[in-house]
């Protein structure tokens, strides 16, 4: 079952959620689905077009695609062929595999599509997972017809982290920043602020990756909300794993601390989290271009 997926699928499916359907109802309703409109919004899919959904996960954007313009036709593309079967079934359920078809390609590497045949590339939250971001644009622009478009979403890390030491996930941990810097050591061993791809960009990278790929019209629109936490789950924020490639912040606890440190880290961090005594800070760019 889920096991025997690869990390993309357990992370889309399993992990992102914790199993918790209620909070995957509430993102998707808050946060995912503006998401997908606004990509589709900005790509302006008309009738009988192509559109080239990269790393396309769990279809969130491409079935969208499907729904919003009846004649169009989505090729579902993502490095994980997990997810690609995944949305094969949905897309069969739905009786729409006569509009669909599934690649497995990443990114950065769009070689099985010929130039200059799709109407329209979507990307989102895509870009934070690959290193040659600048390649990755390149192939957008490769395979869009002349006046074909561009619509991605990225989230821009580079405003969140790295937190200063007496921070952790937006909350005051002076009082056990020993015991809190072993955990955020852990995180940063995996994904390192400077040089993993999640965190080595900004708003203004994404707009120069476009512009040297030779996009001719460009658009971005950067969000930022520095505001309270909206849940006070102590169990939602320990056992739900921020991205693929991290551990759960139950799992990071138990592998770098003590029986003492976890429970001293606990006692002070669970109440502040159940008291929403936080902030949470974060960026997002919509970009959208023109061939």
């Amino acid at each position: 079952m889920a096991s025997n997926q690869d990390m993309w699928s357990r992370w889309l499916l399993h992990r992102r959620f914790a199993g918790d359907r209620s909070a995957m109802q509430e993102a998707l309703e808050k946060f995912l689905n503006p998401v997908r409109d606004k990509v589709l919004s900005h790509a302006n899919l008309s009738e009988g077009e192509t559109l080239l959904d990269v790393g396309c996960g769990d279809g969130l954007i491409a079935f969208g695609a499907l729904e919003k313009v009846h004649t169009s036709r989505v090729i579902f593309s993502d490095i994980s062929q997990d997810l690609l079967d995944h949305a094969q079934a949905i897309a069969r359920e739905m009786n729409l595999l006569d509009r669909c078809q599934f690649l497995n390609a990443s990114a950065d590497d769009l070689s099985s599509i010929t130039d200059a045949t799709i109407d329209v590339v979507t990307t989102r939250s895509v870009l934070i997972y690959v290193s040659a971001k600048g390649q990755a644009f390149h192939e957008f622009h490769r395979v869009l017809k002349p006046g074909g478009r561009l619509s991605i979403f990225e989230p821009i890390n580079r405003f969140t982290f790295p937190e200063p030491p007496d921070r952790f996930l937006g909350y005051d941990v002076t009082p056990i920043m020993e015991i809190a810097g072993k955990v955020e050591a852990l995180y940063q061993s995996i994904q390192p602020p400077d040089m993993d791809p999640m965190t080595d960009f900004d708003e203004r990278d994404l707009v120069r990756f476009a512009e040297q790929a030779g996009f001719k019209e460009i658009h971005l629109e950067l969000q930022i909300e520095i505001k309270p936490p909206e849940h006070g789950d102590w169990k939602r924020l320990k056992q739900i794993a921020g991205n693929p490639k991290i551990p759960t912040l139950e799992e990071a606890m138990h592998q770098v601390l003590s029986p003492e440190e976890r429970e001293h880290f606990i006692n002070h961090l669970r109440p502040l989290v159940e008291a929403k005594q936080g902030v949470r800070r974060s960026a997002v760019a919509y970009l959208w271009a023109v061939k």
